[in-house]
């Protein structure tokens, strides 16, 4: 079947996504509010969650159009153009998912008012994460294949090269692929943005609040009093659902990216060698498996949807993974197996047990995301030990508190490391790099399902603070804190999925960039090697782990500045007659405006410098030593995201477990509490901010190599 037509079969299936999408949104706007306190307090998180994402596009907006521009003059005629789908695609799935979630919160704590039941709380808060998972992998698919199908890439495609408007001598690089690159590029950018400044909207509103109710006031959580809360509500939206549907969405569309410019790069290398269906089957079979992956969320989600479901949500929505991995396994064998096994020509040598190569490689993604799901769940849920061991420590002591779930956090980054590197090493054996890029794939291949639950914590945890704010009965907030803690996990499950695919994604972004800049001699067959041995790539890679640290730092300073300002302003208005008391509200809307003034101020900076490190690197030092940067700054930054995700959810859940009355004798308000509340305050930082960030910056480094790569060797400064 020639290519065009696996386009629109493909495209069927998206657009059948997009309709359960749009299903679920019209179902979940028809559910009733509740309360009339309810309905007022839902409407100031929806337009506060609307204001900040208007504003922070207005930014947005002015940097894409600058460097569309730049693009479509000096890399290729129509790169600026795919580069704006990219980040329109983005977008579109940051601020559907962001609607979506501000009308599901409060639609999730009416049901546990009307009901009493777990089980449909549960549906309610999944059937809004939905609308976020599944826009993630069906408008990542949408832009692909529309540049597949506007772009056909071909055997007689590759060896083309293009350059932009304003012609540059030495850029050889294929037009096709470019296009697909840049829209990968958008997507990143976007990303970017709405991590680094979600984050800092987001853990600036909960730690401020966090201090002014917890510490410094000795009052609820949620309580309406403190002038922070509605900030705090609105930033779960603009952090844990915009800013993580767009990070996922990226590292969803990076991995097909790479995955067909490796095989580009091995038919320019290797044409002999690859014959032209051959060629044709490398470039279907990565679309094959992320459509394979998108029905297969589909069905699985549907399946949670009409289950019947008890009073254990866990048990519930590991039930949907492991049913949406499943489905995505066996399409895969199928794709494998008609693309590469009965095709009429001879498959590469390195492809080791034939057309099960890249099955195996997939089938290895797969599994390396549920394992790693199932490792960051014991190390940040309460039901387990080390979490509870943090809340013991609390008796201590800050001190103590801090210290443990350090030692926590630092023990849970082995074992992930571990399955990510046995991984790569087994389908680089098998498979060769195409099996890299394609196991990188595979762990993203059911993304529509993992970013639904993780999408199911930040509603959760509006909903359980609607509860609280709106003066729901005990039992009502009973269900919510239940339905939150569970949040709590999947949102760290979801962040460990998040780092270990960016592992894989950043992974394969190297491979492609090493083909991309390696100065091909016609005749000679070489495998693509970044030579450690050179001092230009170790200063390379001393620079880019040091360049993690640096961009921590950054994002640290930043949101604690902001959080030391909102919970100042908090406490002048607490002073103010009628506040503390409850017969005057307070001013919400201008901690609102200095959440969002704050969280932009500061995004621009470590944003570009994900553009400028490449850019400058490569065209100064040229495209080893960016290779260096890329492998140091990749060592560096995934033990330290996956250290402060599982640390931070710990320190969270910890937190929980005491004021859920599980540690005899310690509640609310406890010396206990407060120690554990330092913790999460501590941990806020760390999981919402630095360590999903960090999985972005990697790959946006890697993304704009992969686009200059072509230009480094013909403008190097420095030979």
């Amino acid at each position: 079947m020639e290519p065009m037509n696996w386009w629109l079969i493909i495209g069927g299936l998206i657009v059948l996504a997009i309709c359960y999408v749009i299903f679920n949104y019209i179902r979940i706007r028809k559910m009733n509010e509740g309360t009339p306190e309810m309905v007022e307090m839902a409407g100031i998180i929806r337009s506060g969650a609307s204001t900040f994402i208007k504003t922070e596009y207005k930014t947005i907006g002015v940097v894409v159009a600058l460097l569309a521009v730049v693009l479509t003059l000096f890399i290729g005629k129509w790169t600026g153009v795919t580069f704006l789908l990219g980040a329109t695609m983005s977008s579109c799935v940051c601020i559907l998912g962001m609607r979506s979630a501000t009308y599901a919160n409060v639609r999730t704590a009416n049901k546990a008012r009307e009901t009493r039941s777990i089980g449909q709380t549960v549906k309610v808060a999944l059937c809004g994460g939905s609308i976020s998972g599944l826009s993630v992998q069906a408008f990542g698919m949408l832009g692909l294949i529309i540049i597949l199908m506007i772009w056909p890439i071909d055997p007689e495609s590759v060896s083309v090269t293009g350059g932009g408007l304003i012609p540059i001598e030495a850029m050889k690089a294929n037009p096709v692929i470019m296009n697909i690159t840049t829209y990968a590029l958008g997507c990143s950018l976007v990303a970017m943005f709405n991590r680094v400044a979600g984050g800092n909207y987001t853990k600036a509103a909960d730690i401020s609040s966090d201090i002014l109710a917890k510490i410094r006031h000795d009052m609820p959580e949620d309580d309406s009093r403190v002038p922070n809360v509605v900030a705090d509500f609105i930033g779960d939206n603009v952090n844990d659902i915009a800013g993580n549907c767009s990070d996922l969405l990226e590292s969803f569309v990076a991995t097909i990216a790479a995955s067909i410019m490796i095989a580009v790069s091995l038919f320019s290398n290797r044409g002999a060698d690859i014959g032209s269906d051959y060629f044709k089957s490398m470039i279907i079979f990565p679309i094959i498996v992320a459509g394979g992956g998108l029905i297969s969320c589909l069905l699985g989600l549907l399946f949670a949807a009409v289950k019947k479901m008890g009073s254990n949500p866990s048990k519930e929505l590991n039930l949907a993974t492991y049913i949406s991995s499943g489905l995505t396994l066996a399409l895969g064998t199928g794709a494998s197996y008609l693309m590469f096994g009965r095709g009429n020509f001879a498959l590469l040598d390195e492809w080791k047990i034939g057309w099960g190569s890249p099955l195996v490689s997939m089938a290895l993604g797969i599994a390396s995301g549920v394992a790693i799901g199932m490792i960051t769940e014991y190390y940040t849920s309460a039901d387990y030990k080390p979490t509870r061991k943090i809340a013991e420590m609390a008796t201590e002591g800050e001190a103590f508190v801090v210290t443990k779930g350090d030692a926590v956090g630092s023990r849970s980054v082995l074992f992930p490391v571990l399955i990510i590197a046995a991984s790569l090493i087994i389908s680089g054996l098998l498979c060769g790099s195409y099996g890299i890029a394609i196991a990188a794939l595979g762990m993203l291949s059911f993304v529509g399902t993992t970013v639904s639950i993780d999408a199911f914590g930040p509603i959760a945890d509006n909903a359980g603070g609607l509860a609280e704010s709106c003066h729901l009965e005990h039992d009502v907030r009973k269900i919510t804190d239940k339905l939150d803690s569970v949040g709590n996990t999947t949102a760290a499950i979801g962040k460990g999925f998040a780092i270990g695919s960016a592992a894989f994604a950043t992974v394969s972004l190297i491979v492609a960039f090493v083909n991309a800049a390696h100065v091909h001699v016609p005749g000679e067959v070489y495998e693509p090697v970044l030579n450690f041995a050179k001092f230009f790539v170790v200063a390379g890679g001393i620079v880019g782990g040091a360049l993690i640290e640096f961009f921590s730092a950054i994002l640290t300073d930043n949101t604690i500045d902001s959080a030391r300002e909102m919970a100042d302003e908090g406490d002048r208005q607490l002073s103010e007659p009628g506040v503390l008391e409850g017969t005057k509200h307070p001013d919400y809307n201008k901690c609102v405006r200095m959440a969002t003034k704050g969280a932009l101020r500061k995004m621009l900076f470590p944003s570009i410098l994900a553009i400028l490190i490449p850019a400058v690197g490569g065209f100064v030092l040229g495209w080893e030593f960016v290779g260096g940067i890329l492998v140091g700054a990749t060592i560096v930054a995934i033990p330290r995201a996956i250290f402060m995700g599982n640390s931070g959810g710990a320190f969270d859940n910890a937190k929980k477990y005491i004021e859920s009355g599980m540690l005899a004798g310690h509640g609310k308000g406890s010396a206990a509490h407060k120690a554990a509340v330092t913790g999460d305050t501590i941990g806020d930082t760390r999981k919402d901010v630095v360590g999903v960030a960090l999985d972005i910056f990697i790959k946006m480094m890697s993304t704009v190599a992969n686009t200059l790569a072509p230009l480094f060797a013909a403008f190097l400064l420095i030979k």
